[in-house]
């Protein structure tokens, strides 16, 4: 990511290091009446000329620096708008017009050194609070502490805001000009920490925001003295994940939504979970957790030699895995709660009755279980080919239709919450077939 960020930092240069050919403007440090009338009378035109849809409520003429050599003229201004941010305005004669916000305008020169273009206007006295509608419109609960222009492209505009209370920390990317009522994307700090880019957060450390895992790992009561901890990104969903490695090996990710724990994955168990666990070597972890799911599922009376698994959801205290099996086509999904409970394995062609898919099993594995569904209720003449679910009653039970292998109209299987069929009904005889052949 290497968007090429210009201008403001150029401006503020040729501003303090003017030749002698060139009049600067000079430090303004009361507003004088007449900087405010020829603000009002110029400053409006050149911000409708920058592109920014604001009306201007307030304005200052800032100064002019003339270049006698290259025979041109810049006069900046200041203005305020009804809402959102101030900028400061860039205007060389015969050319296009620039702006900043006030936020980049008052951020310190590279060397530190105090802006010398900063905001002064009463109504940008603060430009961080003017940001809020920026946030909202990126989805994102801050309010802000620090803030810090990063700089601009062609097209957009990249702001720094540190939060107020927390660690938090975003870089907001918006348009240019800044404009709430155009897209904002907000994107956590921590994408940036250790990223090939030439965007960075600098208001607060990476350690600090790092803090957040030790939180989390309180949060989620697991017993983890957080020895190391990571950052490991953020899912299409918009989820934040975190690793923790403890200080008796074991290891978790955190799953983090709108700022709070969602869930907890054992290192273990996270192998698809973005990519898994990197802090923690969770290879005989996972061994013995093959062991584990073997014996329960055998317990369970589906003999499943358990070669790897992936979790789903679940409520707190029950573990639901979907199994594939060394020694079967077909894989299952597990339901295994604490020592009182009775293991639970649907095998996968039945699972989705139960509201599970696999992703390990292909779906014709376990066709040959439905077949046999199909002959307890006395009909073996069809080899299940196909299978989808139609939806549940209001009694609880399950409709599953099938097609058939000969080519001929298949059958409606209504399964019972124990997935135990109970009836069934031709297609020739229903209008809710949709598979290719019931139809």
């Amino acid at each position: 990511m290497r968007p090429f960020i210009t201008g403001l930092a150029a401006t503020l240069a040729l501003l303090a290091l003017a030749p002698a050919a060139t009049s600067a403007p000079k430090k303004v440090e009361e507003i004088t009446e007449k900087a405010r009338t020829q603000g009002m009378a110029e400053a409006p035109a050149f911000a409708k000329a920058a592109g920014i849809a604001c009306n201007v409520t307030d304005a200052r003429f800032v100064g002019k620096v003339e270049d006698k050599k290259a025979k041109t003229a810049t006069s900046y201004y200041e203005i305020d708008c009804d809402q959102g941010v101030g900028f400061v305005l860039s205007a060389a004669s015969g050319g296009a017009t620039t702006s900043f916000t006030c936020i980049e305008a008052n951020t310190p020169q590279p060397d530190g050194k105090p802006s010398t273009l900063g905001c002064k206007l009463p109504g940008n006295a603060d430009p961080k609070s003017d940001l809020q509608p920026l946030l909202a419109a990126a989805k994102v609960q801050c309010t802000p502490e620090q803030v810090r222009g990063v700089g601009q492209s062609a097209t957009a505009t990249y702001i720094e805001v540190a939060c107020q209370g927390s660690s938090q920390g975003y870089i907001i990317k918006s348009s240019a000009p800044m404009d709430a009522a155009k897209p904002v994307e907000a994107s956590d700090c921590m994408l940036y920490d250790g990223a090939d880019s030439n965007i960075k957060c600098t208001l607060r450390d990476a350690a600090s925001r790092l803090a957040v895992v030790d939180t989390l790992a309180a949060s989620a009561n697991n017993g983890c003295t957080v020895k190391e901890k990571k950052y490991v990104g953020q899912s299409q969903t918009g989820s934040a994940f975190f690793e923790a490695a403890c200080t008796d090996g074991k290891g978790y990710m955190y799953r983090v939504d709108a700022g709070k724990l969602a869930q907890t994955y054992e290192c273990a168990k996270a192998s698809t979970v973005m990519g898994g666990c990197t802090l923690t070597d969770s290879k005989e972890a996972v061994t013995e957790q093959n062991g584990l799911y073997t014996r329960l599922a055998k317990t369970a009376g589906f003999n499943c030699e358990v070669s790897k698994y992936a979790p789903f959801p679940g409520p707190a205290g029950k573990d639901i895995v979907e199994m594939a099996c060394s020694n079967r086509p077909d894989g299952g999904v597990g339901i295994f709660g604490g020592p009182n409970d009775k293991p639970i394995v649907y095998d996968c062609a039945r699972a989705p009755i139960a509201g599970y898919r696999c992703s390990f099993t292909k779906p014709e594995a376990g066709y040959s279980l439905v077949t046999g569904d199909l002959k307890k209720l006395g009909k073996n003449e069809c080899t299940v080919s196909n299978s989808r679910i139609i939806g549940k009653t209001a009694k609880g039970t399950t409709y599953m239709e099938v097609a058939c292998s000969d080519g001929l109209k298949g059958y409606i299987i209504e399964y019972g919450a124990d997935l135990s069929p109970l009836t069934t009904t031709g297609c020739a005889f229903s209008k809710d077939c949709k598979l290719p052949g019931n139809t």
